[in-house]
């Protein structure tokens, strides 16, 4: 009896029970539009403000799902530069940034052009651009081989590993890759919002590479959410939400990877975590409407560009405590600068003290 879904004799073929899945696919696809349709009547500025949140947003937690941790600064300019995006306090960004953002960027902005075996080669080459991962070296740009045994996804200490899911034989994986894609391109019978679950959930099974399968699975499934919206612009974050829910992400996975060809289970939880991440978009658009209306309200105030500056690093979301020493640092000025610059936006009612004093005095927009 095989173990895992790959190894039915009838695999590929997915199936889903069309009555469970029509009603939740009928309610995303109203969200869709309403969010559309509500981001169309905005200016440009703030268009492009809840695009650069989201995009930052969905690179920074589809690399958190797998326990990386990236500067969301980092991200942040890497992305508003590939966009031409005129952002104040742009910062170098590492090649393992740049790599995540260039290929959400190329997923996501070109979304109607074909996928092939050479562009995931570069999405591949772009993640890992040491040609190691941690301290590990693996094969980058090309599909695993055979020479590391069978691919497995393992938890629990050395000598107690679970076997959670063992993927296709390599020998397996140019057959593989080539039906995945020529479905990709051109299979149009189905829904592209439900064609992104089964993209998602196929090519996480088929595990071509050694490493970084998860976080090209999840760029892919936002390129057919990207054509399902027939816009580059993404307005909501699948992958913050797939971050939130990120134990019953893997756990549905492992369920399907070891059921049958009936998906219908990750079709409904995939469609439901993204009618969340809909939801969820009104705390973007919320922080962006915020910071665009005090900036309309501080329009005569006098604010330096320093003061500027930190005030936008606010809006955006800064991480942990803004300090007068961090403030310095950041804007590159002298200690004494940094707390003149505080104590006027202070006087300004634009900033005040977090309880607390000394060393430790930390400031908050109010």
């Amino acid at each position: 009896m095989p173990r895992y879904i790959h190894q039915i004799p009838q695999w590929p073929h997915f199936q889903w029970k069309h009555e469970l899945v029509t009603p939740l696919l009928s309610k995303v696809r109203h969200k869709q539009g309403r969010l559309k349709g509500y981001m169309e009547v905005l200016g440009f500025a703030l268009r492009d403000e809840t695009f650069l949140q989201t995009l930052t947003l969905d690179v920074l937690k589809s690399t958190e799902i797998e326990g990386e941790v990236l500067n969301p600064e980092q991200v942040r300019s890497s992305i508003a530069r590939r966009l031409g995006m005129d952002v104040a306090g742009l910062v170098p960004a590492d090649r393992n940034v740049e790599g995540v953002v260039e290929m959400m960027l190329d997923a996501t902005q070109h979304y109607d052009q074909a996928l092939s075996t050479d562009r995931l080669f570069d999405w591949h080459a772009a993640l890992f651009p040491t040609g190691r991962s941690g301290m590990h070296k693996i094969t980058v740009g090309h599909w695993r081989a055979n020479d590391k045994g069978p691919m497995q996804v393992v938890s629990g200490a050395l000598g107690k590993e679970k076997v959670h899911f063992e993927a296709p034989d390599a020998d397996r994986l140019p057959k593989e890759m080539a039906d995945f894609i020529d479905w990709f391109n051109s299979d149009d019978s189905i829904d592209v919002v439900l064609k992104s679950a089964v993209a998602h959930v196929w090519f996480v099974t088929i595990h071509p590479f050694d490493d970084g399968n998860g976080r090209i699975a999840r760029a892919i499934a936002d390129m057919q959410l990207a054509k399902a919206d027939s816009d580059p612009q993404r307005f909501y974050s699948m992958s913050a939400q797939i971050r939130m829910e990120r134990n019953k992400y893997y756990d549905i996975l492992e369920k399907t990877q070891k059921g049958t060809l009936d998906i219908t289970d990750w079709i409904v939880w995939f469609l439901l975590c993204l009618d969340r991440a809909l939801d969820a978009t009104d705390e973007i658009l919320k922080g962006v409407l915020n910071k665009h209306k005090f900036w309309d309200k501080q329009a005569h105030t006098p604010i330096n560009s320093r003061q500027r500056l930190l005030i936008n690093k606010l809006f955006d979301g800064f991480e942990g405590n803004l300090t007068s020493s961090k403030w310095a640092k950041i804007a590159k000025c002298s200690p004494d600068t940094a707390l003149r610059d505080i104590q006027d936006l202070i006087e300004k009612d634009i900033l005040v003290k977090e309880p607390g004093g000394g060393r430790s005095t930390s400031y908050v927009l109010k």
